[in-house]
C-alpha cells in the first residue's frame, strides 16, 4: 500500500510477517488452483494498486489509453506512454511519479475545495483548468455537455478525490495506461513467462517486428484477427472456449476494434469470466475490469452470438455527458456488424499444458 498526500509520499508501515500473511491470503491459487486461470488472475491483479490519497483508501485500476481515440479535432494529436502497449511493471512507477508533482497536489486540493465546479481537461496540452461559472455548472447538471473529445468536462462537488478523479488525471494529464490489445498481450506474455518463455521474442517473425522493434507494438487487435498461422480460429460455441482465448469485437467497417481475454469458464454454474481494458464502462470500472457472461449449464452448445446469453457488462460513455455508447452491453457489441469471433494463440497451447 502506498500513502499519497499532496505534500508527498511515505510507504505504509507493514511488517514482513504481515506482508507475507496478506500475500498468502490474496494468492489467486486459493480460488483458481495452480492452472492457467490462476496465472491469468495474477496478470489481471497486476493492473491494480491500493493507495491512500489524502487520507482516503482507494484501489486504482490501470487506465485505458488508446492512441488517436480522441485527437480527431487536434492537429498532431498525442501519444500515450508506450503507445498503450506498456506493461504494468513499467507503468506504475510513472503513475507514482505523476502523483508526486505539484500539479497533482493542486488537483487534489481543488477536488476537496468544498466548491461545486467544472474541471476542464486539455488532453493535448496536458493541463486542466476550473470553471465556477454558474451557467457551466447548470449546463452539466441539465445534461447539456459542452466538452469536446480532447477537452472533456467533469462536474465535481468539491468533497474530495475519488478513484474516478484519479483515473481522469492519469488519462488526461499523465497520458498513461494500456489499450485493449496491450492488456491482452500483457496477459498472454505473463502466462508465457511462467514457463520462462519470452513470447515477444518467439513471435517476432510472425508479428513482423523490425530489427530493434518492440513486439508489443505489433501485437494489436489486427494481428489477433489476421491470417497468421499463429492464430487459430475457434468456433465460438461455449463448449469450445478455453481460458486465454481472445474475444474480438467487430467495428462498423468489418474490422476488429476491440479485444478481451477469457479468464475462466465454469460449466457447472454457467459463467464465463473475461477480462478487458476499455473506457466504455460504468464510471468506477473504466480501465482494466472483469466481465461476465451467464449461460444455461445444460446448453453449452450455444454460440456467443446467441441473444439468450446474459452479458452483464454494461456500456457507458467514458465521461458523463458525452455521447452514449451505441450498445447497452457487451453482448450487443459482440453481435453487432456481423458478429465477433474467438481466436486462440497457437503458442499458448504447450504453455497452458505445462501449467496444468
Amino acid at each position: 500500500m502506498i500513502l499519497l498526500t499532496p505534500a508527498g509520499f511515505t510507504a505504509a508501515d507493514v511488517s514482513d510477517a504481515e506482508a507475507s500473511h496478506i500475500a498468502a491470503f490474496s494468492d489467486p491459487a486459493r480460488i483458481w488452483g495452480r492452472g492457467v486461470e490462476a496465472v491469468i488472475e495474477e496478470a489481471y491483479r497486476l493492473c491494480f494498486k491500493t493507495v491512500i490519497v489524502d487520507g482516503r483508501v482507494m484501489t486504482l485500476r490501470m487506465p485505458f489509453a488508446e492512441n488517436h481515440e480522441r485527437d480527431s479535432l487536434v492537429e498532431g494529436g498525442w501519444e500515450f506512454l508506450g503507445k498503450g502497449k506498456s506493461d504494468p511493471s513499467s507503468l506504475w512507477p510513472v503513475i507514482i511519479s505523476a502523483f508526486r508533482t505539484q500539479d497533482f497536489a493542486r488537483y487534489i486540493e481543488t477536488l476537496k475545495s468544498g466548491v461545486e465546479q467544472v474541471i476542464i481537461f486539455d488532453i493535448a496540452g496536458r493541463k486542466w483548468s476550473v470553471s465556477q461559472d454558474i451557467f457551466d455548472i447548470a449546463r452539466m447538471k441539465a445534461g447539456s455537455y459542452h466538452g469536446l473529445p480532447h477537452r472533456p468536462y467533469v462536474l465535481v462537488q468539491g468533497t474530495g478525490a475519488e478513484a474516478s478523479d484519479i483515473y481522469n488525471y492519469l488519462y488526461c494529464i499523465a497520458w498513461t495506461g494500456m489499450d485493449c490489445s496491450g492488456f491482452v498481450w500483457h496477459t498472454l506474455s505473463y502466462i508465457a513467462g511462467k514457463v520462462n518463455l519470452n513470447l515477444g521474442a518467439s513471435l517476432r517473425r510472425a508479428l513482423g517486428v523490425p530489427r530493434g522493434g518492440d513486439p508489443s507494438y505489433f501485437a494489436g487487435t489486427a494481428f489477433y484477427n489476421s491470417q497468421s498461422r499463429e492464430i487459430i480460429s475457434v468456433d465460438d460455441t461455449i463448449k469450445n472456449l478455453k481460458p486465454a482465448d481472445i474475444l474480438l469485437f467487430r467495428a462498423p467497417d468489418g474490422t476488429m476494434a476491440h479485444s478481451a481475454i477469457v479468464q475462466s469458464i465454469d460449466f457447472s454454474r454457467g459463467v464465463i469470466r473475461y477480462i478487458q481494458n476499455t473506457d466504455e464502462a460504468p464510471l468506477a470500472e473504466r480501465g482494466v475490469h472483469e466481465s461476465f457472461i451467464h449461460f444455461n449449464p445444460r446448453n453449452s452448445a450455444l454460440s456467443l452470438k446467441d441473444a439468450s446469453l446474459e452479458w452483464t457488462q454494461k456500456r457507458f460513455s467514458p465521461f458523463p455527458g458525452e455521447k452514449a455508447s451505441a450498445f447497452s452491453d457487451d453482448g450487443q457489441r459482440y453481435r453487432a456488424y456481423g458478429g465477433g469471433r474467438v481466436v486462440r494463440l497457437r503458442a499458448m497451447a504447450p504453455i497452458i499444458a505445462k501449467l496444468k
